[in-house]
């Protein structure tokens, strides 16, 4: 089964998995190729993807998947994760469940709560919760260590994940979500007003070559990946505007990075610009209102707030619909206020 995990918290730098020396006698060969003969269990396809994301360097640069290995050249492959061995720890840590059955559930992330463990984050995790709760629970091929999961979101964005419970659910999910099938609303809210009702952004999304750790909009196509959201306009707030963003793909960053290129970055999205004043007066008594904002919600305006699917096994179609939490909640109440009363 193909891996179509998403929304992964990038991290900072690369750790080494593998360093290769080409032998002196070595024929120009292609680097994909090379790296398959030598790598245990992986595609061409994976290899070919790692390369055009920046995590195969020869003699410390970056290649195409074209590139020739020549003798001498010396390949690194370095991912965002170092190695690890160690098992999985089950953590009780409580779950907020709004819907389970024998083969999935619907569960309320808090922001704040990793999805799985990464680098910098190995404990306390969704994924540490799932595995102390819920027994032999599914692992999607290429995706070991994460039970349950067939897709992510970001760490400080709450909100709504479905979770496979059996084999069959997790098969039946992992193609709704790779035909782009599975209904997901967002509502998000950004600095500025966007001058339309409503719109498409359908631009490529790769990483950043300056920021790994951040994922930009590549508007020649030349690399980076499809990627395709919906917004509309819900409120306007004068400086910031609470808008719906629906997902027809879900790469790394989706929303956040195409908002960003909208103009319009999360308000609070420190990766990306959003923590400081970007629309309104820089007066001292506006710029407290929004720092008190930022405190009361501190991190990037981002909601799943719904998830709408066929069931793998029934065939019924499932809509599961959350409210915005409190800090969300609390924010949105303080703008109305302020465009009402200034």
């Amino acid at each position: 089964m193909k891996n179509y995990a998403e929304d992964i918290d990038e991290q900072d730098e690369l750790f080494e998995h593998h360093r290769i020396v080409a032998d002196k006698g070595q024929v120009p060969y292609r680097i994909d190729k090379f790296l398959m003969d030598r790598l245990p269990n992986v595609t061409r396809n994976k290899v070919q993807q790692g390369i055009k994301d920046g995590f195969v360097l020869v003699n410390g640069e970056a290649v195409k998947p074209n590139y020739k290995v020549h003798p001498g050249d010396e390949i690194v492959v370095a991912l965002p994760e170092p190695p690890r061995d160690t098992e999985l720890v089950a953590e009780d840590i409580p779950i907020n469940i709004v819907f389970e059955d024998d083969h999935l559930m619907i569960v309320n992330k808090e922001a704040g709560m990793v999805v799985h463990p990464a680098y910098n984050n190995w404990s306390g995790t969704l994924v540490n919760a799932l595995t102390y709760h819920f027994q032999n629970l599914p692992t999607m091929q290429n995706n070991e260590g994460r039970p349950g999961l067939v897709h992510r979101i970001d760490k400080d964005t709450s909100g709504l994940l479905v979770i496979a419970k059996s084999e069959k659910a997790m098969a039946g999910l992992a193609k709704q979500f790779f035909d782009h099938s599975i209904e997901r609303t967002y509502y998000a809210l950004v600095w500025g007003e966007p001058s339309e009702e409503m719109g498409t952004i359908d631009v490529n999304l790769g990483r950043s070559e300056k920021d790994r750790r951040i994922t930009v909009a590549i508007e020649d196509g030349s690399r980076g990946r499809h990627a395709v959201t919906h917004y509309k306009i819900l409120k306007r707030l004068r400086y910031v505007t609470l808008i719906q963003c629906n997902l027809e793909t879900g790469r790394t960053h989706q929303i956040r990075a195409h908002l960003k290129y909208l103009g319009h970055p999360l308000f609070n999205d420190a990766a990306y610009g959003g923590d400081k004043v970007l629309k309104g007066t820089r007066f001292s008594k506006y710029k407290s209102f929004v720092d008190n904002c930022f405190k009361i919600m501190p991190r990037q305006a981002l909601h799943a707030k719904s998830l709408g699917f066929v069931h793998p096994v029934t065939g019924q179609f499932e809509q599961f619909n959350s409210e915005l939490p409190e800090d969300f909640k609390a924010v949105l109440e303080k703008w109305e206020h302020y465009v009402q009363h200034n």
